[in-house]
């Protein structure tokens, strides 16, 4: 598995790889990750040469999977060292459908991915929308295959129960005055988090409070719009941008929120979709990308991606009508019963692998 930086980073592509990683080894295959350095995915030459070392000291016929924030790296040895390995690419979404990239930039992500994705004996994309984008460059739809993540439901204990659990009532139920909104997404553009501020400001009527989950780090002029944002809003005591947190020190965040709100311009999946659904939160999301695959109707309240407008008046409505809330809060678990959990997902990842490295 060849990820760029390190593989215990927090966020959906990475902690997808983390678990395939885990449950491939727990299943008694051997599996090597690689760590790429450099800056990806706007790689330099030294980044490139780095990555082309990387696969050259692989043995030949090795199948190697490279996450697909990794493949600008390999733009000069791809083709060269397919003949000689099984190369896989794990592709979480296209590069050039981020926000907040210059357009060139995009354009230069978009024909590097069309170049080199021929190149690999077959790719896996978490969803159906990601897999038409690689079926729209070209490539043979039988080379792709549609892998979702898992899920891990929590369990919630009955009186008396001394299982480990919660032991109070699923999220979205709380009786409590002030709702609480949680998003969870490292600060990025194409998180959203400048409209929902935006369309919360318009909210300031109405109890709420809003925590930000998420990176601080990874894009620090994202970070500054977004404090300037709260600040010039009057939100300061509202808004807690909580920063990053691992997956295990989530649950209570999970179990305290009402609402998950995460209006993303761009998913290829959307893991913090499914694990809020699986908290029994209602959502408030965007139907952008593979998003409206991940968030049915019965189970959420969707929008165009950045129409503020559009996200204060779904916010307004989950906000107002307390019935909405417990209707959606229901459809969320009821759609998250449906989805598999991490040993089924990783046995249908390696299923597909096998398949397309053969």
């Amino acid at each position: 598995m060849v990820v760029p930086g390190a593989l215990d980073q927090f966020t959906g592509g990475y902690l997808f790889d983390r678990r395939v990683v885990d449950g491939l080894r727990a299943a008694g295959r051997s599996v090597r990750v690689v760590e790429l350095p450099g800056c990806y995915p706007d790689v330099d030459a030294s980044t490139r040469a780095a990555a082309a070392a990387a696969l050259e000291a692989l043995p030949g016929d090795s199948v190697a999977v490279i996450d697909g924030l990794a493949l600008p790296g390999f733009a000069d040895c791809l083709d060269t060292q397919a003949r000689r390995l099984r190369l896989l690419g794990f592709i979480h979404h296209p590069l050039s459908l981020e926000t907040g990239i210059a357009p060139a930039f995009a354009r230069r992500m978009d024909a590097t991915e069309r170049r080199l994705w021929p190149m690999l004996r077959g790719l896996l994309c978490p969803s159906a929308h990601t897999a038409r984008c690689i079926a729209d460059a070209g490539i043979d739809p039988a080379r792709i295959e549609i892998v979702p993540p898992g899920n891990d439901l929590p369990v919630y204990k009955r009186p008396g129960d001394d299982r480990p659990g919660y032991d109070q009532p699923p999220a979205g139920e709380h009786d409590a005055d002030t709702l609480r909104l949680l998003m969870v997404g490292s600060v990025v553009p194409r998180k959203g988090h400048l409209s929902l501020v935006e369309a919360l400001a318009g909210l300031k009527h109405l109890p709420w409070r809003l925590t930000c989950i998420g990176s601080l780090e990874r894009d620090t002029a994202a970070v500054v719009a977004l404090r300037a944002a709260i600040e010039h809003h009057g939100l300061g005591d509202r808004v807690d941008l909580a920063g990053e947190r691992p997956p295990a020190a989530l649950a209570d965040a999970w179990h305290d929120a009402d609402v998950f709100v995460l209006p993303s311009s761009h998913e290829g999946y959307g893991m913090a979709y499914a694990e809020a659904m699986a908290h029994g939160l209602p959502v408030i999301g965007t139907t952008a990308g593979a998003i409206p695959d991940t968030v049915p109707e019965t189970a959420g309240l969707l929008v165009a991606p950045g129409d503020v407008a559009a996200l204060r008046e779904a916010l307004h409505r989950m906000l107002v009508d307390p019935p909405l809330r417990r209707h959606l809060a229901a459809g969320a678990r009821q759609a998250a019963a449906a989805l598999p959990d991490w040993p089924a997902a990783v046995r249908r990842w390696a299923e597909a692998a096998d398949r397309l490295a053969s």
